[in-house]
């Protein structure tokens, strides 16, 4: 029996170990940049079963201190406020803290079975996304019309662009040494955090081919610098 694409989701209550494993680590894999061949069976594998591939990410013009989950499935990208499937949750500096591993909710969203009972934020089909746009820190989803997106501290924006930051990419630190030529002890040095460029690359690469095979959505060139 065909499920339809809006009701794809609710497989998630019946997903194996097995299958969870392949959630993860069709993440993970593009995370770490493990072979693109495997990471994308992977992909296909877990969306072949109605799954989907889980980040928790932060949406900086919606709430920089509010975490939620970005579910890609085939049809669209789905957006969840941490609340909404963790619960309850610890914050520390106003920011929120990871659930415990005896939040089996949470851990198995993460893993690419998402609770049918669950509510989304917002959901966006691929057909609505016009452009994805790779910056050092985020990746910006430009869309066709707006979506309404609330946070868990109540926060709520309707954007035409999403700004997201999917964790697990690490930056580094390079430091700039320039040297007064007149007096060679005046030395400037300054240290920038560089974001993990190649992981949104990677990100983007493997969404765009499984999810635009027609290549309808724009990729603009990215640039490595300092800021987004």
């Amino acid at each position: 029996m065909m499920l339809m694409p809006s009701l794809a989701i609710g497989l998630a209550l019946s997903c194996s170990p097995a299958q969870l494993e392949d959630g993860r680590l069709a993440r993970d894999y593009v995370v770490d940049g493990v072979d693109a061949r495997e990471a994308e069976a992977l992909w296909n594998g877990v969306f072949d079963r109605g799954g989907a591939v889980v980040w928790t990410a932060t949406l900086y013009d919606v709430d920089a201190k509010s975490f939620f989950l970005a579910a890609f499935d085939r049809q669209a990208l789905r957006i969840y406020r941490l609340g909404e499937i963790a619960g309850a949750f610890e914050t520390h500096l106003g920011v929120p803290q990871m659930p415990g591993r005896e939040n089996e909710r949470f851990w198995r969203a993460w893993s690419g079975c998402i609770d049918a009972d669950a509510r989304p934020e917002a959901v966006i089909p691929w057909a609505d996304v016009r452009e994805i746009k790779a910056g050092n820190w985020v990746l910006w989803f430009k869309l066709t019309r707006r979506a309404t997106v609330r946070s868990d501290r109540g926060k709520t924006k309707q954007l035409d662009e999403i700004k997201m930051n999917l964790h697990g990419g690490v930056g580094s630190l390079e430091e700039h040494v320039s040297v007064d030529p007149i007096d060679p002890w005046n030395v400037d040095v300054r240290t920038f955090g560089i974001g993990p460029l190649a992981y949104q690359e990677r990100i983007r690469r493997t969404l765009v081919k499984l999810v635009d095979p027609d290549r309808r959505i724009a990729l603009p060139k990215a640039s490595r610098s300092a800021g987004w």
